[in-house]
Parts: C-alpha cells; sequence; structure tokens
C-alpha cells in the first residue's frame, strides 16, 4: 500500500466517465470553479475562482496537465462537494473488488491515510479503458486552454511515453516526494 499521487485521478475520471454515460452531466456543461478548487496546489492550471470551463476543457487540464483544481472543480460539480465525491471514489473502489485502496481526495495529493497498491490500480485503469473516449485526451502531448483569450495556457502531457513508446495513449503519471514518480501506462500495439 502506498500513495499513488496524480494517479488517483484515474478513479477521479472513472467517476467522471461515469457520469457522462449515465447523462448526469455533459461535456458541454459548464463547471463553476469554487474558492476551494481554485486553491489546490501542485499540478495546475490556474483556475481562478468564479471561473467557468465546460467538461471537455476540464478533462483536458486533467488527462493533459494532471489539474488538482480542475479535478475539484468536476468532483465538487458531480457529487455537490469533493467529500461526496471522495466517498463515491470509495465506494467505487469497493466494487471493483480493490481491497487495498482508500482514497481521502480526488488529486492524489499527499494526505494520511490515502493509499492504493499496484495491484488495484491495474484494476482501476482497465474499468476506466471502458470508457475508450479517455484516451482522445490522454494520448494528446499537447493542447491548449483558453484558447482565444489573452490567457492561453499550454497544456504538455506528463507523460512522455505517449512521444517516445510506439502506440502509448495513456494514461496517469502522478509524483509527490512522498509517492516518489508513479506511472500507470496504456498502450495498443498489433490490435492488443
Amino acid at each position: 500500500e502506498l500513495p499513488p499521487a496524480s494517479m488517483t485521478k484515474v478513479m477521479t475520471l472513472l467517476l467522471i466517465f461515469k457520469a457522462l454515460q449515465n447523462h448526469q452531466i455533459s461535456m458541454k456543461d459548464k463547471v463553476n470553479v469554487s474558492e476551494h478548487a481554485a486553491s489546490m496546489g501542485g499540478s495546475q492550471v490556474f483556475l481562478e475562482p468564479g471561473e467557468t470551463m465546460t467538461v471537455d476543457e476540464m478533462l483536458k487540464a486533467i488527462c493533459i496537465s494532471s489539474a488538482n483544481d480542475a479535478a475539484v472543480a468536476m468532483a465538487e460539480h458531480i457529487a455537490g462537494s469533493e467529500k461526496a465525491f471522495v466517498a463515491n471514489m470509495n465506494k467505487e473502489a469497493k466494487k471493483l473488488g480493490m481491497r487495498q485502496t482508500h482514497f481521502v481526495n480526488p488529486t492524489g495529493l499527499p494526505v494520511a491515510n490515502h493509499y492504493t497498491t499496484a495491484h488495484d490500480m491495474v484494476v482501476m485503469a482497465r474499468a476506466l479503458l471502458n470508457y475508450p473516449q479517455v484516451l482522445h485526451y490522454t494520448s494528446k502531448y499537447e493542447d491548449y486552454l483558453r484558447e482565444n483569450t489573452d490567457k492561453k495556457f499550454w497544456l504538455v502531457n506528463t507523460n512522455k511515453l505517449i512521444k517516445t513508446y510506439q502506440g502509448a495513449d495513456g494514461l496517469k503519471t502522478g509524483f509527490t516526494n512522498e509517492a516518489k514518480y508513479c506511472l500507470t501506462a496504456t498502450a495498443k500495439r498489433n490490435g492488443m
């Protein structure tokens, strides 16, 4: 059992894509950024309180830039609060049979009692791949947010395999001083 850093967002993304499939939210929904979401440290896209972005833009920020602020904004948008979203993360982990995982936040920022295992990461990643649309985001090496504004923001994928490993299309990296360098990788080659 180890801290997964931003690989936590595999579960955050799984719940986002489930909400999309259940028509609870749509790609065009405007997500309002709270003071709390904007205050996240670590990797971020510098969302401002009161700023709105579409679910599609938030997914770009989470998948390409591993944005903690966007992850919390989406958690609040879907479940009403970060706490309620985290309860859903743990419920989903249980449902998937992940017995050595416990989440305390949707970002992976360091906090006590937030852990998973390599095995449980695979289980989570496989569940996320039931929504192949996620690969549309995770396979991009770069993109932009706020494109036609004076606050244009360049997103660069933290997963360098996207550029260097043939067929690499995801999935999630992580880094904190506690967790060190983390990677859950996906690739498609010769139909496999």
